[in-house]
């Protein structure tokens, strides 16, 4: 889309606030952007984020949208070890997001601070999960939900032997 408008790394990245390195290994397939990231981008394209990741826009008076299961948006760490499914709509970025969690075995999400006031909450399908937030440790198993301020750094590690799976929402104080 950057290319078809004639746009160069630069404009984008003054556009979005996105550095163009990063757009660059975007581009090239060496990075997984966040979905901020990539909410960043759809605002500076004036598009839909369904647009970028080759999704039809559902019409607003559709009563039920169906997102099939290969076309739900996915971000992979870095390290390839952790996946989060994105489930919640575009519109809700920034005040409300809801993933779909898997971490294998002995792997860690290390998130850095987001917004004042932001909370997540962590329910865990299965597995057992490590949660640290401002030095602070708590563990959680299946069945168990952990909130926890995410204004600070923290992560989320798999302290079991299996896959750990759980649905995380991110909150973010209007």
């Amino acid at each position: 889309m950057r290319k078809t408008r004639g746009w160069s790394l630069e404009t984008l990245a003054d556009a979005s606030k996105v550095s163009r390195s990063m757009l660059s290994q975007i581009e090239r397939g060496q990075t997984n952007p966040t979905f901020a990231t990539l909410w960043a981008l759809t605002q500076a394209l004036e598009i839909e984020i369904s647009q970028l990741i080759g999704e039809a826009a559902a019409p607003e008076d559709q009563v039920i949208e169906i997102v099939d299961a290969h076309n739900v948006p996915r971000i992979r760490s870095a390290d390839g070890h952790c996946t989060l499914y994105i489930l919640s709509p575009p519109e809700a970025t920034g005040r409300s997001e809801w993933y779909r969690l898997l971490i294998e075995p002995g792997a860690t999400l290390n998130s850095k601070p987001h917004a004042a006031g932001s909370r997540e909450h962590l329910s865990v399908l299965s597995g057992e999960a490590l949660v640290i937030a401002a030095e602070v440790q708590a563990r959680g198993g299946a069945g168990d939900t952990l909130r926890y301020r995410a204004d600070v750094a923290h992560s989320i590690s798999n302290a079991s032997t299996g896959l750990l799976e759980a649905f995380l929402v991110v909150l973010t104080d209007a």
